[in-house]
């Protein structure tokens, strides 16, 4: 139970975040120039040293090295699965551009800026300090390049402006930082980061969590609360994102027979918010970014109460 109570603990401070970011917006400490910087900060700088930190302070081991090879397969399974499931669940939606930001939330969770801190405070106690961050960094691998490929496929159905390349698939904010980090990882036999590059890279991955969450309670705050709290719409895509997916991936993970660790892992990733990029890229390409930040903002504050309970459901499922 002590992780319950880590995970519960860890909860409580993001949702404390997310009201601070509130309270800054209604304040004017931050505005619509101050969070597009912020992020930018967080996505040029803070996310690629978030995930070359977690792969470098890793211990390297062939056991290690097995587990990251698992996770990067299963990134690519659960976003070939959730990919599937979200656009048969969507298809049918008659405003298409809500359709899409719908599509692309359940497709696309924060795994990273929300995710590793989260799987941290769940692995902590079992496989050490640092773990859940490494496995993090292995499986957004595949978040990057369905979210460069699939993502650009959701939201340029219907439109001429916005293009699938090889380019922004391969080479962005979230593969090229994925790439040097696993090399540097390979290379700790015989190379190892100096110090003060580590600790720099660690101090910089260390503001994605709370610039992330503080500009998510802002994006809140810019919304009327009655007009967010009567759209339905929020509602079923939180259910689905946040109690009904994770709960099928924990069931089907355990049919299949993974170990233990990696249903908690795949139930918990599972169960997180929309990612932040959905309102960023909605924003970008004018696709009802209102909506986009209402979706992220939402699933974030549901996501407080519901991680709790998908990992005491997991916990009992792995216990079956």
């Amino acid at each position: 139970m002590n992780v319950f109570w880590n995970l519960l603990s860890i909860m409580g401070t993001l949702f404390l975040l997310l009201a601070t970011g509130f309270v800054c917006r209604k304040v004017h400490i931050i505005d619509d120039l101050a969070s597009k910087r912020l992020s930018k900060l967080i996505i040029a700088i803070g996310q690629p040293a978030m995930i070359i930190a977690a792969l470098n302070n890793a211990p390297y081991s062939a056991g290690n090295l097995k587990i990251a090879l698992w996770v990067t397969l299963i990134g690519f399974a659960m976003h070939t699965l959730l990919a599937g499931v979200a656009f048969l669940i969507c298809r049918g939606m008659k405003k298409k551009d809500r359709a899409k930001i719908f599509e692309f939330g359940l497709v696309f969770a924060n795994c990273g800026f929300l995710g590793f801190p989260v799987l941290d405070s769940v692995f902590e106690e079992s496989m050490g300090p640092g773990m859940g961050s490494f496995m993090g960094a292995f499986y957004v691998i595949s978040f990057h390049l369905f979210l460069w490929t699939w993502g650009i496929v959701i939201l340029s159905r219907g439109r001429d402006d916005i293009k699938l390349t090889p380019k922004k698939a391969l080479l962005n904010y979230g593969t090229v930082p994925c790439a040097v980090g696993i090399a540097l990882y390979l290379l700790k036999p015989v190379f190892s980061m100096p110090a003060p590059v580590g600790k720099t890279l660690s101090y910089l991955g260390g503001l994605c969590t709370p610039i992330s969450l503080l500009i998510t309670g802002a994006l809140l705050a810019t919304v009327p609360l009655l007009k967010m709290l009567r759209t339905w719409s929020l509602y079923l895509q939180s259910a689905l994102g946040l109690l009904v997916i994770p709960a099928c991936v924990c069931l089907l993970t355990k049919v299949i027979g993974l170990p233990d660790y990696f249903i908690l892992l795949c139930t918990v990733l599972a169960g997180l918010p929309a990612a932040s990029t959905v309102s960023m890229l909605a924003e970008l390409y004018d696709i009802e970014p209102a909506y986009a930040s209402q979706t992220v903002g939402m699933s974030s504050l549901f996501t407080t109460v519901t991680l709790p309970g998908v990992f005491l459901f997991a916990q009992w499922v792995i216990g079956l």
